[in-house]
């Protein structure tokens, strides 16, 4: 929850993304979950949420993105404006099992990011990189 070069910066307002994600992951379907900031005209960067759902869970996707919102609205507030959480399966992380939030964030922001050297498995971040530019 220390990563201060992850805060996300929402109209003035500086969020931690590591809060964002407890919060999510505090949900019962969640098994991991990452939040990033994507640049937003208006209010700088928007956060938004990508989660990878337990093994065995079967809900809803647009009941549990409305439960995720909700919550994280009311556990840190509408400032945040969080309004936008993706289910994937699943996140894109190096060999050490670090998410990849660096490379998640150039994507949705539309740079064209070099795969890293550290990354486990390239098809995962190939296969999401749909999902991030929001295609």
């Amino acid at each position: 929850m220390g990563r201060t070069d992850d805060v996300i910066n929402v109209a003035g307002h500086r969020l931690s993304p590591g809060l964002m994600e407890a919060v999510l992951a505090a949900h019962p379907a969640v098994a991991e979950c990452a939040v990033i900031g994507v640049a937003d005209r208006l209010k700088g960067q928007l956060p938004r949420g990508f989660v990878v759902l337990k093994d065995g869970i079967d809900i809803d996707h647009d009941t549990l993105q409305g439960e995720l919102i909700a919550a994280t609205r009311r556990d840190i507030g509408a400032a945040a404006a969080f309004r936008q959480v993706t289910i994937v399966d699943p996140l894109t992380k190096t060999r050490s099992g670090k998410i990849l939030r660096k490379s998640m964030r150039a994507i949705a922001d539309g740079h064209d990011e070099p795969v890293p050297s550290t990354i486990e498995d390239p098809a995962v971040l190939d296969a999401l990189r749909p999902t991030l530019r929001g295609e």
